[in-house]
């Protein structure tokens, strides 16, 4: 048995191109690369319909990751789509936030970023704000990419990580610089999750559960900031370090 612990890494659906391809399921390498690169073994995780299928691809499952991408349905938290709301994936919504429900039934390590920690919040019963100008005409700008960065790894704004929360003690409390691809963010916090980090508007930019297991998300994407910042590589370390401890746990039961 591999001493790495199996990561799942959720996708997205690419709709046909004529001619050219059908229906696929999707996902930046660079996700890949980042997990792999501090020790785990990533598997990539079909949009199936199937839910004993998806169930089954769960259960070999060491931990699960989040990573960006389109809007969420507002179906998914019981409000009307308004035209603000971007291009969404129902397929996708449908598979990551049942995995994010039976992983924080289990306890099994959970790491989102940017539409990921969205996913994390809707999963356990909050809601999003469609866009963030509906949220406050005052919002400092959140989505940079792609035409005011050249680079997805630019830092643009700065956030403040909590102290006293999980998120802290890896990546270090205080203030932070981060990237930014967003324009849809936390409205309703969800029951269970806690704010580790915070945009100078106030817009939550992270949730951590309220137990010692691994529930973390943030609304950046520091797998592109891996090697500019060491503690954007101890925050997937850490997630790594708490797959392979559940592995274990699991194994010897």
């Amino acid at each position: 048995m591999s001493l790495r612990p199996i990561i799942g890494i959720t996708t997205q659906t690419l709709e046909p191109i004529p001619g050219e391809l059908p229906r696929c399921w999707v996902m930046s390498q660079r996700y890949v690369d980042v997990l792999t690169s501090v020790g785990a073994l990533p598997w990539v995780i079909p949009l199936t319909h199937d839910m004993a299928t998806l169930r089954a691809v769960y259960e070999q499952l060491d931990g699960v990751f989040l990573p960006g991408g389109v809007d969420m349905d507002p179906d998914q938290y019981s409000e009307s789509r308004l035209p603000v709301c971007g291009v969404t994936d129902a397929d996708r919504d449908r598979v990551e936030v049942a995995l994010v429900q039976w992983a924080m039934a289990e306890r099994k390590p959970v790491l989102a970023v940017c539409r990921g920690v969205q996913v994390l919040n809707v999963a356990a019963g909050g809601t999003l704000y469609q866009d963030l100008a509906e949220w406050c005409d005052a919002a400092i700008k959140h989505d940079y990419w792609p035409n005011e960065v050249k680079q997805r790894q630019d830092l643009v704004h700065d956030v403040t990580i909590e102290e006293g929360t999980q998120l802290g003690a890896i990546m270090g409390a205080g203030t932070a610089t981060v990237n930014r691809v967003h324009h849809q963010g936390i409205k309703k916090l969800a029951p269970g999750l806690v704010v580790n980090a915070y945009a100078p508007d106030g817009l939550i930019e992270g949730v951590e559960g309220r137990d010692d297991g691994y529930l973390l998300g943030v609304q950046w994407h520091p797998e592109e900031l891996v090697e500019q910042a060491p503690a954007a590589r101890r925050l997937f370390e850490s997630f790594i370090e708490a797959a392979a401890a559940h592995k274990t746990e699991v194994a010897a039961c």
